[in-house]
């Protein structure tokens, strides 16, 4: 067990290096506009490009520059600052990360309720009028893109917009203070973020349930005579094991930002600052939001393998 976890870290840790070459070399080396022009603004001089980009420490070669950077993010955990706006990419990333996280962490909640819940009764009454329905309604979820879903329901039920205003508008979360007070304005948000992903969980669910209820060990349960939900949480158990494996990866990427949803419904999370940082030109920062995204989603993989490894003992050799 102690050998598959430090191996499973050390290939964790050369993924991360790799993620962070890649990365440099896309914001450093591909043909892009240079950082010390958008920094001077309009008509500058030579010699205060030429300041600018000794103060960036863009006058070293490639490969100094990307020794220093991995220097300061390894051992200070330090992405840097922007180039636009002078400011700590990485305590920028913090300040938005409770608001990415407090979208993810309900959304999550609902999906995965919703889809649980959904597979199994779908699973049970297997071509039923309600498994139909059911599956019908995930398909168009998953069909629907976010921001025209997200535009939808504000437009029918925003308290500014909206023909029915039961819920608060776009906006209205950095306004508000307090946890209900932030939660109630996220009623939203979450709703859509976690409909096309509860749609996608409830069809994975119903096939794997169907799958495991035609197993021998539920067909000997059944000639035993164990009671029906006996029998069928028996087998959600066993079904339920790839969502495991499925929500740590979706939760790991929308630690980097659930970008459509939180420039549809204005919350300053990572996915706008990534947004805003694109739409400025401001690469320092869009390096820093890709890497914290990639080191999420590592992590998350990491925290799953590992806790495969103890629900599956296969999964050690």
């Amino acid at each position: 067990m102690t050998t598959y976890i430090i191996r499973r870290i050390l290939w964790t840790i050369l993924l991360l290096f790799l993620i962070s070459l890649i990365t440099f070399g896309i914001f450093n080396l591909l043909p892009s506009a240079d950082p010390a022009l958008l920094r001077a603004g309009k008509n500058p001089t030579p010699e205060a490009i030429a300041a600018i980009r000794e103060q960036l420490g863009l006058n070293h070669s490639k490969g100094h520059q990307f020794l220093v950077y991995m220097r300061d993010l390894v051992f200070h955990f330090d992405f840097g600052r922007s180039q636009i706006n002078d400011v700590e990419v990485r305590a920028t990333i913090f300040d938005r990360l409770p608001n990415t996280l407090f979208l993810i962490a309900g959304a999550a909640i609902i999906w995965f309720a919703a889809g649980v819940i959904i597979g199994t009764i779908s699973a049970i009454r297997r071509g039923s009028l309600l498994d139909r329905l059911t599956m019908g309604a995930a398909l168009v979820l998953i069909s629907a893109p976010v921001y025209w879903l997200g535009l939808v329901v504000t437009y029918l039920f925003s308290s500014d917009l909206g023909k029915y205003p039961l819920l608060p508008g776009v906006g209205t979360y950095q306004d508000a203070h307090g946890f209900f007070a932030k939660a109630h304005t996220l009623i939203m948000p979450w709703l859509v973020l976690a409909a096309a992903f509860a749609a996608i969980y409830a069809r994975l669910l119903r096939s794997n349930l169907l799958e495991v209820m035609g197993e021998d060990y539920i067909r000997t349960a059944r000639a035993k005579g164990l009671p029906g939900r006996t029998v069928i949480k028996h087998g959600l158990r066993s079904a339920i094991t790839p969502l495991v494996t499925v929500l740590g990866l979706d939760v790991g990427i929308l630690v980097g930002g659930a970008i459509l949803t939180e420039s549809t419904f204005s919350i300053p999370g990572l996915g706008r600052l990534s947004y805003d940082a694109i739409q400025r030109g401001d690469l320092q920062m869009i390096q820093g939001t890709t890497l914290f995204l990639a080191l999420a989603v590592c992590l998350t993989s990491l925290f799953v393998d590992i806790l495969y490894a103890f629900l599956d003992p296969r999964v050690r050799y």
